[in-house]
């Protein structure tokens, strides 16, 4: 497979992840919606089925989506990201730009979705919650553990159970997402993916919302680390316990 495809793949994949993700944010978030005040539940929902989508979308690249597994493979030593490409530097670098691009894209087709309600929308923190998450108690090293924590339970069940996200199944995996959201996203709104953050981020940034408010920059590098740090544990776990699991057979 060449990595052009691997990108339009994963560029595809990940602009319907955002597009579906950052919509139901919309959906809960913005005045006059017809699911406006949703709740949480519904916003974690509607997450788990952006995944769900984006995986069959770029199910032909192996359906990453998210840096954090990218880089958890990587340091798991697989010896290909999906069959036919093989674990190099130009094939990761791939991924990632791949992933944050569509992430960009998704955001910006969400935002015009909405745009009246964005327009009809006070609060500026309203409209920033559709593009990038944020804490609900703002604490620097444990905003970090907690997105660590998270991304740590994504990336090491997929490898565990899968080897891939298309290998573990989209529901499989629009589930665990889900899972991941009502346990472990109340704190920080559960990125688990700095490509998710970041790009509709830099959307947020630069659209022309109105009274858009900060896109909130001092925050921003936690939803990025914490996620790969989460990832790359959970690779090297990952290689590890099945070591271990022979040598105690033995």
């Amino acid at each position: 497979m060449s990595l052009g495809i691997v990108f339009l793949s994963e560029v595809f994949g990940t602009a319907m992840l955002t597009l579906l993700g950052c919509g139901v944010v919309a959906n809960v978030a913005l005045k006059g919606t017809k699911g406006n005040s949703g709740g949480f539940l519904m916003v974690t929902w509607g997450w788990g089925i952006a995944v769900f989508a984006g995986v069959y979308v770029a199910a032909m690249s192996g359906a990453h989506l998210n840096p954090a597994v990218t880089l958890g493979l990587l340091v798991n030593g697989k010896g290909e990201y999906a069959p036919g490409v093989p674990v190099d530097a130009a094939s990761t670098l791939t991924y990632f730009g791949a992933e944050l691009l569509g992430a960009f894209l998704g955001a910006v087709v969400a935002w015009l979705a909405h745009k009246q309600h964005f327009d009809a929308e006070p609060e500026p923190a309203s409209k920033l919650a559709v593009f990038s998450t944020g804490p609900a108690i703002r604490s620097t090293p444990w905003n970090l553990v907690t997105e660590i924590i998270g991304t740590f339970v994504l990336v090491f069940v997929i490898l565990t159970f899968g080897g891939t996200p298309s290998g573990l199944g989209p529901l499989a995996v629009a589930l665990l997402v889900v899972g991941i959201g009502v346990s472990l996203g109340g704190p920080t709104g559960y990125a688990i993916n700095p490509a998710r953050d970041l790009g509709p981020r830099i959307a947020h940034a630069l659209l022309p919302i109105k009274g858009k408010g900060s896109s909130d920059w001092s925050y921003s590098w936690i939803p990025v680390v914490g996620p790969l740090v989460g990832g790359t544990l959970a690779g090297i776990v990952a290689a590890v316990v099945p070591i271990m699991a022979t040598a105690a057979a033995k």
